[in-house]
This record gives structure tokens, C-alpha cells and sequence, in this order.
């Protein structure tokens, strides 16, 4: 690499030329990943040691990406070593910590990012379109389809990216910007993320280590489910975490909810989150009976997927207008 501007600074505008970056890991978010750094002018050596059988259509994107002037190693062997010449490790997160691509790269000061992390770098400045993450491990994709629901009842153009949806790259790069990336994650997608700054997120479920990442840097909303609170520390990690000035801890609960929550009320849907007048009322949303399920689980996930969707703004009509028989 001759330019001598850090990677760590780099977003889409790179300069990517010369710059030697290694894809681990060959499924659709690598894909994507190998494909749109090509095109922006890096160099560019996928790897995978996946066979054909394990995921068909394997060597059709890689006579694709040979075509279009990228190196491709495929075999058993492919991941054992990190090339010599590697400026940047794109890693996907079936690779542990202590894989020996990672080891390497730690060793040899090269920077590691995920797809995540990628993504964000790869983002227009001139849009800033605005991200909604959802992390966890169980429910994730139905928050996220929930909230795209809510979205486009409000008139707007959302994609759902990351283990559901598109991958996040291509979402990112799309000539058409969305009006908002609903950005679905899984607890191993969120390790070498440094850059991230969402406009809300919600955690479902996870550990300590799990939130205090999700939430870090987050503009507006940090949404907890208070059913998942255990012990104290839950909440206080979210009011501690290190977010940007004015972004505010909010909760979800299936009972009457306080100041700065959502939750139940009788048979309704409500929240006090994000109404002016939510010291002493709460806004209608919609009602228990227009959800398809009553069971709590789904309860939850609706006033989490309206919580991100109040956060992005818009109106409680539309939560209600994108719940109802979804």
C-alpha cells in the first residue's frame, strides 16, 4: 500500500488503490464484501475452504470475481495463512478468535474487520442514512420484519440487512439510498466493531459484553427489554453506556410502563418514550387484538420493533397501521 494514510480512516472514498485486502470467508456477505471492494479499486484475494456441495453457486461467484480481476484461493488449506502482502482482513464471524488468520493478523499489526464494521466505513456521507440495529440471538429477524413493516406504513423505503435480508454491504452501497437500514445482528457479528454509531438499538438478549458493544455510540435510543432484566445491571449498563450526547435509555416492558417506556396498558399497546406530554400520558399505538399473536414473546417484539420505528420517527399511526395482522 503506497498511500500513507491509516486504514483505520479509511471510509468509501479509500483511496483503495494498492491497498491489498484479504476476504475470509466465502458465503453472501463475503461475497459482497470481495465484490464492492473490487470495485472500488482494491486489491482484492478471497479465501473460503467451503466446498460447492456446502453452499452451491460457490464457484459461479468466483469465476465472477476472477472475471472481474480478484484473486481466489478455494481448498481445505485456503484459510491457514494470512498472505504476506495483507494490508486488511475482512473476516467473517464463523472464523474464532483464536483462528490462525486472526492470530496472524494480530501479529502483524493488520487491521480486522467484519462485515459490520465494513459496512458502516462503506456508507455515502453525502445520505448518512440512518441504521436501526437489532442484536441477539433469538427474534431478531421477526423484530427486524416488524420494523420494516412499521416503516413502510410510514411511508418510507427501508431494507432489512445483516442475517436476515440483504448483506450489509451491498445494502450499503445500493445507488438508491433507503430511507433507513433496519441492520440485524447476531451476538458473533458485533467482535471487531469499532465505528458503528446507529441511530437506536435494541438488544434482545445477551451478555454484559454482548451490550456494552451494541450500545456504544448510539445517537438516540438505547431499547432494553426489562422482562430480561435479571439483575440491576442491565438498565445501568444501558444509562452507563457511551453513547452519543441526548440519546436516551428506553425500556419495554409487558406492564404499565414509566417515563420513557413502552408497555401495556390494559388491552393497548402505549408508550412514553417519545411523546412530549410523556411525564403524565402515555400515546395510544395499537391494540392487543390487532397483533396475530398474544403471546407475550410476540408482545415484546412488537413494542421492540416500535420502539426502534418511534426512534427513527415516525408517527404511532403507523405502528399501528404495520403491526396490525403482521
Amino acid at each position: 500500500m503506497s498511500d500513507p494514510r491509516p486504514i483505520g480512516s479509511f471510509d468509501r472514498s479509500g483511496p483503495w488503490e494498492g491497498v491489498h485486502v484479504v476476504v475470509a470467508g466465502f458465503g453472501r456477505a463475503g461475497f459482497a464484501a470481495a465484490d464492492n471492494l473490487n470495485h472500488l479499486g482494491a486489491s482484492v484475494m478471497a479465501l473460503d475452504t467451503v466446498t460447492e456441495e456446502e453452499d452451491p453457486g460457490r464457484d459461479e461467484k468466483a469465476e465472477l470475481l476472477d472475471v472481474l480481476g480478484a484473486s481466489v484461493v478455494l481448498g481445505p488449506e485456503a484459510t491457514l495463512g494470512l498472505p504476506d502482502h495483507a494490508d486488511l482482513l475482512i473476516a467473517s464471524p464463523e472464523f474464532p478468535d483464536d483462528a490462525r488468520l486472526l492470530t496472524q493478523a494480530r501479529r502483524r499489526g493488520v487491521p480486522i474487520w467484519g462485515e459490520v464494521e465494513l459496512a458502516w466505513r462503506l456508507r455515502d456521507p453525502e445520505t448518512s442514512i440512518p441504521w436501526l440495529v437489532v442484536a441477539g440471538s433469538e427474534g431478531v429477524a421477526d423484530v427486524a420484519l416488524l420494523t420494516e413493516r412499521i416503516l413502510l406504513a410510514g411511508g418510507l423505503r427501508p431494507a432489512v440487512a445483516g442475517i436476515v435480508g440483504l448483506p450489509l454491504v451491498e445494502a450499503v452501497m445500493d445507488p438508491t439510498p433507503y430511507d433507513a437500514l433496519i441492520v440485524a445482528l447476531d451476538d458473533t457479528q458485533l467482535r471487531d466493531l469499532t465505528s458503528m454509531s446507529p441511530l437506536a438499538t435494541v438488544v434482545l438478549d445477551g451478555g454484559e459484553a454482548v451490550r456494552a458493544v451494541a450500545y456504544e455510540n448510539v445517537q438516540v435510543a438505547c431499547i432494553y427489554i426489562t422482562a430480561d432484566t435479571t439483575t440491576p445491571s442491565t438498565e445501568e449498563l444501558v444509562r452507563e453506556a457511551d453513547v452519543l450526547d441526548g440519546a436516551r435509555a428506553i425500556g419495554i416492558t409487558l406492564g404499565t410502563p414509566g417515563v420513557g417506556m413502552l408497555g401495556l396498558v390494559e388491552d393497548l399497546l402505549v408508550e412514553r418514550a417519545f411523546i412530549p406530554q410523556r411525564s403524565t400520558s402515555a400515546a395510544e399505538l395499537c391494540a392487543l387484538s390487532d397483533l396475530p399473536s398474544q403471546d407475550p414473546v410476540e408482545v415484546t417484539r412488537a413494542l421492540a420493533a416500535a420502539a426502534l420505528a418511534l426512534a427513527h420517527g415516525v408517527p404511532p399511526a403507523a405502528v399501528r397501521d404495520g403491526l396490525r395482522g403482521a
